[in-house]
């Protein structure tokens, strides 16, 4: 008997299931604290206020993605804590992030702060879920609750899930005078760094099914060296932005185009659901 192409569609679709449908975002969402983090994610600001140069994010670079930050200012008098978004504060940061991460839904997260005085580009393996914080800077010292999830034990580890070794190897590629490490057995420092720095793989952990309609590819943190001039780490923001890009198209599905039964066997293109 033969087929014609409708009738092979037709078949195709009663016969063979189709792949469930994903309702994740495109988003990206970056964060900084200190100076150069939060100037080196102000382009990715859609606020006017933040950002009157205007948002450069929205479908990056023809890439697909829309890439949104957040950050605090320092105006005189606020150093060090800042004002605004993820202030350098334990229950700001906590409460902005959720309230964040719910409007902005992000298939990827990288938080940033500022790291040592060396030229370093440090990409933190691991965050612990403490019960005793360096103080910050305004009563009450310690986050609240402590440690802040209550899912896990004290001090348990969640795992940088950011493309590491990738970003590593294309910032110290691009010969820009950044050095890109890996911090394997180290931690964030025990303060509000490694504090966020938790909070973004905890939204990982909590959203990493692929069947999520806030799925989560990526999430970890970057300490960023204060002696980096603006535009090095710019630009090296930008590489890694890139290579995460990279990474998350690896693991998300591109749209599907017909499914197309030849003797039997289904051929499926892979799909991505942006919105």
């Amino acid at each position: 008997m033969r087929l014609y192409p409708s009738v092979v569609l037709l078949l195709a679709a009663v016969l063979v299931p189709a792949p469930a449908s994903a309702d994740f975002t495109n988003n990206i969402m970056i964060t900084g604290y200190w100076p150069p983090t939060n100037e080196m994610v102000r382009p990715f600001s859609d606020n006017p206020e933040q950002n009157p140069g205007g948002w450069i994010g929205g479908d990056w670079e023809g890439l697909g993605y829309d890439i949104y930050s957040f950050f605090p200012e320092f105006p005189s008098g606020s150093w060090p804590k800042g004002v605004g978004d993820f202030e350098v504060d334990y229950q700001d940061t906590s409460a902005d992030f959720w309230r964040i991460v719910a409007e902005v839904e992000p298939v990827a997260i990288i938080t940033f702060s500022r790291g040592s005085i060396n030229r370093d580009w440090e990409i933190e393996k691991k965050q612990r879920n403490l019960a005793e914080w360096v103080d910050d800077y305004e009563a009450p010292y310690q986050p609240t609750p402590a440690p802040p999830d209550d899912s896990v034990p004290a001090d348990y580890e969640r795992i940088s899930s950011l493309p590491m070794w990738r970003i590593r190897d294309w910032v110290n590629d691009a010969n820009i005078g950044v050095e890109a490490m890996i911090d394997y057995n180290g931690y964030g420092g025990g303060f509000l760094s490694e504090f966020i720095a938790y909070h973004g793989c905890w939204y990982h952990d909590l959203h990493s099914d692929p069947s999520d309609p806030a799925w989560n590819v990526a999430a970890g943190h970057i300490h960023v060296s204060e002696r980096l001039t603006l535009d090095q780490a710019t630009a090296a923001t930008e590489i890694t932005l890139r290579a995460l890009i990279d990474y998350v198209d690896q693991q998300v599905p591109e749209p599907s185009s017909a499914l197309l039964l030849v003797f039997g066997v289904l051929a499926v293109t892979p799909r991505r659901a942006l919105r």
